[in-house]
């Protein structure tokens, strides 16, 4: 279950139907307490927790209601592998709250604009959603989501904000947007000349902070960073909590040269490994967390998406095998793994010694671990690896019988690279319409 709830909010994310975070309020330190001349002891006079109040609002005349707070929460925390509880459940729901908000916000500027979204459009993305989930039954995906403490109205209605506001965008905004040739060109010629210098792509989370605020938000972003090493996901804590435009992509940079980055990030970054996480970073403006997805080289093939052919030779240990039979038992078998000759003498070599052989002609380089992608690629037909494993998992070497290279990356072309700056600045006057809208609502919090 807990995987398909995780294919689903892949499925969600990679579509753009997860709810986009807003700029997270700023959070007042004592310093800015101190400057209200505030006594060192108060009395509370009325409720005890004014701002525990029911989360709700009514936006412009349509209200937000608990429910539907719960609702997307349960999509949330259902993909989460630790519980979340206490204060982060309660910052998680004044987010959901501020996405619904928006969502709201930006279905009535469609219907005010004449832009209706026939239920059709809505039932047909949810159907497709369910295809890719759970093999063409709605009806399946329907219980799934009643039993995790959502509903199939929440995700619809999702649907219908996503698909509300890219309509509104492409009839508003991308008419209005322009991309010289020059423009293109120029950055083609850019792209050509870094040919071979690294790229990275990396994830970020950025949080905004005054100097009122700096040291309330270094500890929120160490919060998030723990929860994340905690087997949270990136991915969602970015589209949470992240007030960088990339939100919405789940805090996704895309492939960046660090010639781009702003100079505090660049420096961690050079010093990062793909999968590590690095913050919280001091930048202009607050700090960022920094997830290292991939390195690669501009437009270079990269080695590791080489298709090899592989022969796994193994043997295993009897539960009663002592220490000195193991070694004795693996150095047997790591002299015979020398005398091979070659892939077409694996099985006969590994059976005059009890070893097993698997094979397989379809395996990315990238798809091993970390550890042994560097050494299958260093080998050449025939050879194996050094033997690895131990004596609970049983010892085994690779064989590399087969490898087909990548082709170098072509790189985006002129029609692509134009696409990507359009879309960039689409979405950069989309968040400031969303503010204007935002700025003109009527909303009210019960």
């Amino acid at each position: 279950m807990r995987k398909t709830l995780s294919n689903l909010v892949s499925t969600l994310a990679l579509a753009g139907l997860v709810a986009a975070p807003t700029a997270a309020s700023a959070q007042a330190s004592a310093s800015t307490a101190n400057a209200l001349d505030l006594p060192e002891n108060i009395t509370i006079v009325g409720p005890q927790t004014p701002n525990l109040r029911t989360a709700t609002a009514v936006v412009n005349g349509a209200v937000i209601t608990g429910t539907d707070i719960d609702h997307r929460v349960a999509l949330v925390t259902a993909a989460s592998e630790n519980e979340i509880g206490g204060e982060e459940l309660q910052r998680l729901r004044m987010q959901v709250l501020r996405n619904l908000i928006d969502e709201t916000l930006q279905i009535q500027e469609a219907e005010a604009q004449e832009i209706a979204i026939a239920p059709e459009e809505i039932n047909q993305t949810y159907a497709r959603l369910a295809q890719q989930n759970f093999g063409q039954n709605t009806g399946a995906m329907d219980a799934y989501l009643i039993g995790i403490g959502s509903s199939p109205v929440s995700l619809k209605r999702q649907i219908q904000g996503e698909l509300a506001w890219q309509r509104l965008l492409r009839r508003n905004v991308a008419p209005f947007v322009n991309v010289s040739e020059e423009e293109v060109n120029e950055l083609l010629q850019r792209l050509e000349a870094s040919r071979g210098t690294e790229e990275h792509r990396l994830g970020e989370i950025f949080l905004s902070a005054t100097p009122e605020s700096r040291a309330a938000v270094e500890q929120n972003a160490a919060r998030i960073i723990e929860q994340i090493r905690q087997g949270g996901s990136f991915v969602g804590y970015a589209r949470q909590f992240s007030e960088a435009s990339t939100a919405a992509v789940g805090g996704d940079l895309g492939w960046v040269r660090l010639a781009q980055l702003p100079a505090e990030l660049a420096t961690v970054a050079r010093e990062m490994q793909p999968g590590q996480l690095v913050g919280p970073v001091p930048v202009p403006g607050g700090f960022s967390i920094l997830y290292l997805i991939d390195k690669r080289q501009v437009l270079t093939a990269d080695p590791r998406d080489a298709l090899l052919s592989l022969k796994q030779i193994s043997i295993g240990f009897e539960p009663a095998t002592t220490e000195a039979q193991a070694t004795a038992r693996a150095g047997e078998f790591a002299q015979a793994m020398q005398s091979i000759r070659g892939c077409g003498d694996a099985e006969n070599a590994a059976g005059a010694i009890g070893a097993t052989v698997v094979t397989n002609d379809q395996i990315r380089a990238r798809s091993l671990p970390e550890s042994l992608q560097n050494a299958v690629l260093q080998l050449q037909i025939g050879q194996t690896t050094p033997p690895f494993g131990s004596v609970e998992d049983g010892i085994r070497v690779l064989m590399l019988c087969g490898r087909d290279d990548p082709e170098a990356e072509a790189g985006p072309d002129f029609d692509q690279l134009m696409g990507q700056i359009e879309d960039e600045r689409v979405n950069k006057r989309a968040q400031r319409y969303l503010r204007d809208l935002r700025n003109d609502a009527y909303i009210v919090y019960n």
